[in-house]
């Protein structure tokens, strides 16, 4: 990202670039309302309008006075704005020529083309948010599903901001604490410290980890549930695939080993994404290319978070089915005994007996039938995947859930700085060697929120935002 001249007076287009009813036009920086004269032609100047109103007329070019389009203009006044900078936008109509004709006409009046994420920048540097709120704007607009724009939402709103204040703020009261004892030890005293600090640490651990636990569950809200569907040829593998998506994604026919190679599609269900991998059909083969789709299929089942185990329940299970289930070791997984809709040959009990003797935990070795034909039990399945890596208190309001590995990463750091310190009062340490590793948890930390700024952090978050944002 290239260097942010904070002084300048920014623009960009803040819509999609495509033909639609509106395109706004956003500027915003000190000069903003300077700018907006020069191209606004409609009886009003920009600075003498009350904040917060809309107006009507034309946007013209500022050097051949020129009309290019019929808009509203939207004056807001800082510092009540997104970037808290007095801050202009410009409603014309959504075409992608006229807008960007619009844009060039604002340019040319004394705005610079905005870096990608520089108004979120700004909003953040000029402390209207903080930098986790600032990666959830990012994340409310890259959201696959409800759970991860619910979240990131959450996240905007100051919850995990509110989480790490918490803690950050307790030690620093055990820092001041311990440097005014030190400072003044006639009228202080470390008396009974150690058992407080006790408590007091292990609280704080207890916070640190249990944001830690939300993390595999945030990754999955972000990307994707990775969801490897197994099983012999011709168990009806890729005719699941193609029922979850809804069309017909993967060759189906009645060839046994037609799927050669891995083939990954998204799905969203109940508020969460999938992402879908089918795979050739698990077997004992003499056939080159068949082994490697084989050996593939195993190296993505090794990958997986959850694992769609497909048995052909019109037919005998065999040693091929024993040799998937054995080789999906303890990812989590749910069986399902396909072709519901033909005679049955194998069953549930069959099936429960086959996982259970593979050690199979009893809450996933139920077999659900379905059928990939007539979509039968397919919503069962999709209930049970939401209650296997959603519960309830993820749902939750109040929830704070780590969706960012940079987040997760100053989480574990903050929290060896910790049990460090509590290292040392098992040692019987000095009080002052406390310091030193509650100063780095609370440094660490407060990277999080941008309190202990990095530069390179900052400019890669905001080098992966859209411009306009």
């Amino acid at each position: 990202m290239a260097i942010v001249r904070e002084q300048d007076t920014i623009a960009a287009i803040a819509t999609a670039l495509s033909p639609s009813g509106i395109g706004i036009v956003r500027i915003s920086g000190p000069e903003a309302f300077a700018v907006a004269d020069r191209v606004f032609r409609g009886g009003a100047k920009a600075g003498d309008c009350a904040s917060h109103t809309v107006h009507y007329g034309y946007i013209c070019d500022p050097q051949s006075g020129r009309t290019i389009d019929e808009v509203l203009m939207l004056v807001l006044k800082a510092p009540r704005t997104y970037t808290r900078e007095d801050t202009i936008e410009i409603d014309c109509h959504g075409g992608v020529l006229v807008t960007k004709r619009v844009l060039e006409a604002v340019l040319a009046a004394g705005a610079r083309l905005a870096e990608p994420g520089e108004f979120t920048r700004r909003a953040y540097l000029n402390g209207r948010i903080d930098l986790s709120q600032a990666e959830a704007v990012a994340g409310i607009i890259s959201a696959k599903n409800e759970l991860a724009l619910k979240n990131s939402v959450r996240q905007l709103r100051g919850r995990e901001r509110e989480e790490i204040s918490l803690v950050r703020n307790e030690i620093l009261r055990e820092i001041a604490q311990i440097e005014a004892t030190l400072d003044d030890p006639e009228h202080l005293s470390f008396e009974g410290f150690d058992e407080i600090m006790t408590r007091q640490t292990a609280e704080q651990l207890r916070r640190i980890r249990k944001m830690i636990d939300t993390a595999e569950d945030g990754r999955r809200m972000r990307e994707g549930i990775r969801t490897v569907i197994v099983g012999r040829p011709n168990a009806g593998k890729s005719s699941l695939l193609n029922a979850l998506l809804g069309e017909d994604r993967a060759i189906v026919t009645e060839i046994a080993g037609t799927t050669r190679d891995t083939l990954t599609e998204e799905v969203r269900m109940r508020g969460i994404t999938l992402l879908l991998v089918d795979t050739a059909g698990i077997r004992a083969t003499d056939d080159t290319v068949e082994r490697i789709g084989v050996e593939r299929a195993k190296q993505a089942a090794a990958e997986a978070d959850l694992i769609l185990w497909v048995v052909d329940s019109s037919a005998p299970m065999d040693e091929n089915d024993l040799t998937i289930l054995a080789s999906c070791g303890d990812k989590p997984m749910i069986a399902l005994l396909n072709k519901s809709d033909l005679a049955t040959v194998t069953d549930a009990a069959m099936l429960r007996g086959a996982m259970e003797k593979a050690g199979k935990e009893a809450d996933t070795s139920l077999p659900i039938a379905i059928s990939a034909k007539t979509s039968e039990g397919l919503e069962e399945l999709e209930e049970r995947i939401t209650s296997m890596f959603f519960a309830e208190r993820i749902a939750a309001d109040d929830e704070c859930v780590i969706t960012s590995e940079r987040h997760k990463q100053a989480l574990l750091a903050a929290e060896g700085s910790l049990l460090r310190v509590q290292e040392s009062m098992a040692a019987g340490m000095p009080e002052d060697f406390y310091t030193i590793d509650l100063t780095a948890a609370y440094e660490t930390l407060g990277t999080i929120l941008g309190e202990e700024p990095d530069e390179d952090v900052i400019n890669m978050i905001f080098s992966e935002f859209c411009l306009g944002k």
